[in-house]
């Protein structure tokens, strides 16, 4: 069989996801301690369909990789993404902002952050307090999506001593946040 250039370009493009894909579904059936013959069946697929699958060979349909996932005790589910820009300040220090203010999970919103160096309780509001305000001010993008969560940080604000360019930097996320809560009040 033939493809032309374009579908060649296609499927160069859908391969990546295939293979991801096929990850998500092999980390998923042995996390459920399952092998591919008890995981097809359970799902309504054959096994050679499921290894292929997790192969990156076939790429199941958004349904089809849901029934997977749910057979193993999964739920396929729809994440925003969050990006960061890189702002500088006056003085030409570098600080950063996401694009929106997430949720993390207890464990990590309340856990130890090490920053700089320095040990936080997150679960101790002071500590807490001064772990956000080093975050937003020297933290990298990789530190405030793993240590910031959204709601405790619109909590602390009025609390935090940031300096002004940063301060504003962060006040449409906060505010846009407080709207949200406001309104399922």
């Amino acid at each position: 069989m033939v493809s032309s250039p374009m579908e060649e370009a296609l499927r160069q493009d859908i391969a990546p996801w295939a293979r991801s894909g096929g990850l998500l579904l092999r980390q998923a059936r042995r996390a459920a301690s399952l092998n591919q013959k008890a995981l097809a069946s359970v799902s309504g697929t054959s096994r050679t369909t499921l290894s292929a699958y997790e192969h990156g060979r076939k790429s199941p349909t958004l349904e089809t990789a849901g029934r997977i996932l749910d057979a193993a005790g999964f739920r396929l589910t729809l994440e925003a993404k969050v990006e960061c820009a890189t702002l500088a300040t006056r003085d030409g220090r570098a600080f950063h902002v996401p694009s929106r203010l997430g949720r993390l999970p207890v464990a990590a919103a309340l856990g130890v952050a090490r920053i700089g160096g320095r040990s936080y309780d997150l679960a101790d509001r002071g500590e807490r307090r001064a772990a956000y305000t080093a975050l937003l001010c020297e933290g990298g993008p990789e530190e405030l999506l793993a240590h910031v969560d959204g709601v405790l940080l619109v909590e602390l604000w009025d609390e935090l001593a940031l300096p002004e360019e940063i301060r504003g930097a962060w006040r449409p996320l906060v505010e846009e946040a407080r709207e949200e809560a406001g309104v399922m009040n």
